[in-house]
């Protein structure tokens, strides 16, 4: 082993997968993680379900076990990274200690984004990012009558999903007109304002909070309508902030997420950049983009991965996400931004499953399909070759999904860029 170095900051899933492709890209030098939680990289979709349900332990969680990074010779530091000098190509540790590098990788995640309002510091007030913050909402249920979840949001709405399955009564506040306003079309936000609703779910929509009340602990929520809701337990989901300020501080070029070139190289040759903390150029999408998302990790730490080895790998890889909620798997392909058609598979308004495509001047551009593996795997097909399939073929339920692949589908070189609006 040379004694070249590459130092990992932040223990993600980008980062666990980096360690992984290092190595089989050929990296034969030192890897150092450097994680400020005291556990090797974990799976953290499940911890507003499985994790808080008492379900499944933290170990059971690790990406990857840690006989793995043994035997990868992945050595792992619990610390805080408080600066980093690229001239000297050295991260100082909040004690003080400077760590030198050849490459470095950072793969810093994102935070919660913070509420702003009178009682926001309250204890029974959480934020949902790491195990940690798990730990203390569980701590929490045992002595609530009343949860209030600010947010009806993916984290949210799981969050409130899970809490329903433990028996304990929720409200969700939201300030947008419906849920999962930013994200998704409205007949799937009234699908998701029905299930929630079904499920014994207070859902409030249009509404504002002015204040969490308590003395030392919060007590409930007040709302702008002068509503009081009593509540013991608050939990604040209202989306997330990339954390760049280690390569702000550093000089780096940022803009909603550390910036990055195809290859995950950030405007410092010798510093990359993976997972959601990067914002890079999507030739599919025409604009640059920073995705919240677990395969995106994984697939722009691949990327890194060969980069660092001097290969030319570039980020391409099609975005998917999914969303557990009750019995309901939203499996979602491609970015809907854009879309000035949509086609429904199915109906939203009964049952439990359907699936909505998304449409851009006659071409797919994104799928939601709840509890619809078929239409997911059609859709990511589909997307990534630039496909226009009949849109009323696309409808009809009796229609086999492998027939609306033919030749007369146009491809995504004679169509051109998508577009993507905002």
């Amino acid at each position: 082993m040379d004694n070249s170095r590459v130092i990992i900051v932040g223990a993600s899933h980008a980062s666990a997968q980096l360690c992984a492709s290092l190595r089989q890209e050929g990296w034969s030098g030192e890897v150092l993680l450097i994680g400020d939680e005291p556990s090797l990289p974990y799976h953290r979709p499940p911890l507003s379900k499985t994790y808080l349900a008492g379900k499944s332990s933290l170990e059971e969680l690790l990406i990857r076990k840690p006989d793995f990074y043994e035997k990868q010779q992945v050595a792992f530091r619990q610390a805080r990274v408080a600066r980093l000098d690229r001239r000297a190509r050295t991260v100082t540790l909040a004690d003080g200690e400077a760590l030198g590098y050849d490459k470095l990788a950072l793969c810093l995640g994102a935070r919660p984004r913070r509420l702003s309002l009178p009682g926001a510091d309250l204890a029974g007030v959480h934020y949902l990012r790491d195990a940690a913050d798990i730990e203390a909402i569980r701590e929490g249920l045992t002595t609530t009558g009343h949860a209030v979840i600010i947010g009806a949001g993916y984290i949210g709405l799981e969050t409130a999903a899970s809490l329903r399955n433990l028996g304990v009564t929720v409200s969700v506040l939201e300030n947008a007109d419906r849920v999962l306003q930013r994200v998704t079309a409205p007949d799937v936000s009234a699908f998701y304002d029905r299930v929630h609703r079904e499920e014994g779910v207070d859902l409030r929509v249009g509404v504002g909070v002015t204040a969490l009340e308590g003395e030392d602990h919060v007590r409930g929520v007040r709302l702008a309508d002068g509503d009081y809701i009593a509540a013991d337990l608050v939990i604040i989901g209202i989306g997330v902030v990339p954390n760049v300020e280690l390569a702000q501080t550093a000089g780096l070029n940022t803009d909603n997420g550390i910036l990055v070139d195809p290859h995950g190289r950030t405007s410092d040759p010798n510093i990359f950049a993976a997972g959601d903390c990067a914002n890079f150029f999507d030739p599919r999408y025409g604009c640059r983009l920073r995705l919240e998302s677990v395969p995106n990790a994984g697939e722009q730490a691949k990327v890194v991965a060969a980069a660092i080895c001097g290969k030319a790998k570039e980020i391409s890889a099609l975005p998917w996400f999914w969303s557990d909620q009750y019995d309901l798997k939203l499996q979602i392909v491609g970015l809907n931004t854009g879309y000035d058609e949509i086609v429904l598979r199915g109906d939203p308004r009964t049952g439990r499953d359907f699936a909505c495509f998304y449409f851009d001047n006659g071409r797919l551009i994104a799928a939601d399909c709840v509890n619809r593996a078929p239409e997911f795997m059609f859709s990511k097909r589909a997307i990534a070759q630039g496909l226009a399939p009949n849109r009323g073929l696309l409808a009809d339920p009796g229609t086999a999904l492998h027939s609306l692949f033919d030749a007369s589908a146009t491809s995504a070189e004679s169509v051109g860029t998508l577009r993507v609006d905002g």
